[in-house]
């Protein structure tokens, strides 16, 4: 190492120091913290019997009916939003790409959703189905499809795939421009290959599309894994976590046992469960799709 290229390394760390000291402060110790809260039973309503439990608290969360639940929804939840975020977005990606009259103007309202804060689109919601109000009943009752307005969010099955809905709305803009990148980059000489040997619209998506998709898919998979398995605002104000225990998922059931019970060693916990669970999910995404990926270019 030449003296020219030691002190220009020097100089990189002394430019960069301050954003490093600064990410250390903002990001570094929070993390640690919580996971150091986490290993403690403190609840702010009683400061002085904070005590260090070890991982007592993840052992109890395991044993816990109501996390057990929580979860359980939670996995549903997730399972609902990302496949039908994939295959939605992958459609209007597909229709996107393709050119139209007026495609520039539709991809820009495509982007309204996403730009909507997770609060705002659970009111927005919330408003539509509302029972007495709501714009869907009174859309329905016009057509002729029901007689009489419907409480959309009161029974179970309904409020859960309501919340997912409302979920998808909001964040699928967002994977529908990762797809667009993703298309943009297939080299147009691969279809006009496939074509040459007579192949069809589906044979083309399996054999051209598809492959050269896997790692934006990759990508989108595991966001909006990880936006689903923290989803909390949407649900929130759409339905608070019911009617029941309907929509109680995981991030609803932590800011509860955080903010409300003001248990922070056990909502710690919980926030690292979600950590573990989403980074541990992503891993499986990586590992299947990227080397199918690898392979199929």
């Amino acid at each position: 190492m030449t003296p020219g290229t030691l002190t220009d390394s020097r100089r990189a760390w002394l430019l960069n120091g301050p954003a490093l000291v600064v990410l250390l402060a903002l990001v570094a110790y929070p993390i640690g913290y919580s996971f150091w809260v986490s290993l403690h039973r403190q609840n702010l309503r009683r400061p002085r019997a904070t005590r260090f439990l070890g991982v007592d608290n993840y052992l109890a969360l395991w044993s816990d009916p109501q996390f057990l639940g929580s979860l359980r929804t939670t996995g549903l939840f997730v399972l609902l939003v990302v496949s039908m975020t994939v295959v939605l977005a992958l459609a209007l990606a597909l229709v996107l790409n393709e050119t139209f009259l007026g495609r520039g103007v539709l991809r820009s309202l495509a982007l309204l959703p996403w730009a909507m804060p997770g609060v705002v689109n659970g009111l927005m919601w919330r408003t539509i189905f509302d029972a007495r109000t709501g714009a869907l009943n009174g859309l329905l009752t016009q057509l002729g499809i029901i007689d009489e307005y419907q409480a959309w969010l009161s029974s179970p099955t309904g409020a859960f795939l309501l919340t997912a809905f409302a979920q998808v709305w909001n964040t699928l803009p967002f994977a529908v421009i990762l797809l667009l990148a993703g298309l943009s980059t297939i080299p147009s000489d691969l279809y006009d290959a496939a074509r040459v040997d007579r192949a069809g619209v589906f044979s083309r998506f399996r054999e051209v599309t598809l492959p050269w998709l896997m790692h934006p898919l990759l990508i989108v998979l595991i966001l909006e894994t990880m936006n689903s398995f923290r989803a909390f605002d949407t649900i929130y104000v759409l339905t608070g976590g019911g009617p029941g225990d309907a929509t109680d998922v995981i991030a609803v059931l932590n800011v509860r046992t955080a903010l409300t019970y003001t248990d922070v060693g056990l909502g710690s916990a919980i926030s690292w469960v979600i950590t573990l669970i989403t980074l541990a999910v992503s891993v499986v995404y990586i590992g299947v799709l990227y080397r199918r990926g690898n392979f199929a270019t």
